[in-house]
């Protein structure tokens, strides 16, 4: 959504590629984190085009993906080309109806050549026919043509729907009475969400506030669960590269084993990255003398419509979320300008260590860096960590890499999270009464 760089041929190609390509076809969205992926299906729903999630994760997964993949890739690579080739291979799928979502963005990681990868793997294995969308963090979604200015929005408004749902998700859980029943909401609420979002009208005030009651409704669903919270749980605040750290397969459904062990996760969402692109569209503005401009402008206006969207569907959940407010992304930036100066870095690795600073200062017991293997804004997160750490009064700070192959991760969960609540006995900051 944001970034000024000139587009490669390929990518002026795709990104010129008439919409009425996607006419006739199902768009599959690999689900990064599921509730996000369902709501960014519904978003493309809202627009008359036909959307899916790709089939769960499974074993077939990393055999498809170790089968069409050099092995130099990094992990969140190998996992969503095993999971697009995985459903090209199902039967009765019609490759030449099948149409990959697959953005890319600019930045120092290697995320950036997903796409090409991708059309080069289906070309060279026949798939010649099978469509990749990519709208790029430069073209503002152009290879969605027309529909493009409409899918912005619905697409912005759907992502931070799902970090509401996500949040409330995780900070029941962890405390409920009866088992089971914080996800059964949580279904039922995206249910509700996505619905909402498929049929409300595109008129951008009459959408926003259906989707605004829609979270109201869920909001008072979660307000239903009867909880037991423990005020000796852990609080464990969750960052790391935006796939592994999300996609439940790729990280060995680390969360929940959190839970498992008596502790409450805070992770870091999908809206987070979206701000901090914007900031850095605005940083390079300003770098390369176009503060002025209409580029400029037309960023501040973006700027603008996304900050009042955000406020409007976060406003009914300011009570919920007390004391788990999320940071401005010039405050989380401020934060991790000691360590990694956002003008001389980039990327995850500066949100990783800016977001440790914010969360050890919102009084969280320890944090989990979740990486995949040879990551490197996880490498260089881990050398900075052990600073923050002393700088925040020793919170433990730990980095889990994921690769796909066996480790005793209950057993390293365990060792930390004694830390964890070693930590609590004596740690700077503290927590608000909840």
């Amino acid at each position: 959504m944001a970034g000024e760089r000139a587009l490669s041929p390929d990518e002026q190609l795709r990104a010129e590629r008439p919409v009425a390509s996607l006419k006739g076809k199902r768009i599959y969205v690999p689900p990064m984190a599921y509730g996000s992926a369902r709501a960014f299906v519904a978003a493309f729903r809202a627009l008359g085009l036909d959307a899916e999630i790709t089939p769960p994760s499974d074993h077939l997964t990393r055999e498809f993906g170790a089968r069409y993949t050099s092995g130099d890739e990094c992990y969140p690579a190998k996992v969503t080309i095993g999971d697009f080739m995985k459903l090209l291979r199902q039967p009765g799928v019609d490759p030449s109806r099948v149409v990959l979502f697959m953005p890319t963005a600019d930045g120092p990681c290697r995320f950036g050549q997903y796409a090409p990868y991708l059309e080069r793997i289906l070309a060279v294995n026949g798939f010649t026919q099978t469509q990749v969308l990519s709208p790029t963090s430069a073209n503002a979604y152009a290879g969605l043509g027309e529909l493009a200015r409409p899918f912005i929005r619905t697409g912005w408004r759907a992502l931070l729907a799902a970090d509401i749902l996500q949040k409330l998700l995780l900070m029941h859980r962890p405390h409920e009475v009866n088992a089971g029943q914080t996800q059964a909401v949580y279904e039922q609420c995206l249910d509700d969400l996505c619905r909402t979002i498929e049929q409300a009208p595109l008129d951008p005030p009459v959408q926003l506030r259906a989707i605004r009651e829609a979270l109201i409704r869920c909001r008072d669903r979660f307000r239903t669960i009867p909880l037991r919270r423990d005020p000796s749980a852990p609080l464990i605040g969750i960052v790391g590269e935006i796939f592994c750290r999300l996609h439940t397969f790729s990280n060995e459904n680390l969360v929940e084993r959190l839970e498992g062990y008596g502790a409450e996760a805070w992770l870091s969402d999908i809206s987070e990255w979206v701000w901090y692109t914007n900031a850095e569209q605005f940083r390079k503005l300003r770098l390369t003398g176009r503060r002025f401009s209409k580029a400029a402008l037309a960023a501040w206006i973006r700027k603008y419509i996304q900050h009042r969207d955000e406020q409007a569907l976060l406003e009914p959940f300011r009570e919920d979320f007390a004391g788990y407010e999320e940071p401005d992304i010039h405050q989380l930036l401020a934060c991790a300008q000691p360590y990694l100066p956002p003008g001389g870095a980039m990327g995850e690795m500066v949100l990783n260590v800016g977001k440790a600073v914010y969360l050890a200062q919102k009084g969280v017991d320890g944090i989990i860096d979740i990486s995949p293997f040879t990551c490197m804004n996880g490498i260089v997160s881990e050398a900075i960590y052990p600073r923050v750490s002393r700088d925040m009064g020793g919170i433990p700070i730990r980095n889990f890499y994921f690769d796909g192959t066996q480790s005793d991760l209950d057993r390293d969960l365990g060792v930390y999270l004694e830390l964890a609540r070693s930590y609590r006995r004596r740690k700077r900051f503290h927590r608000p009464a909840v």
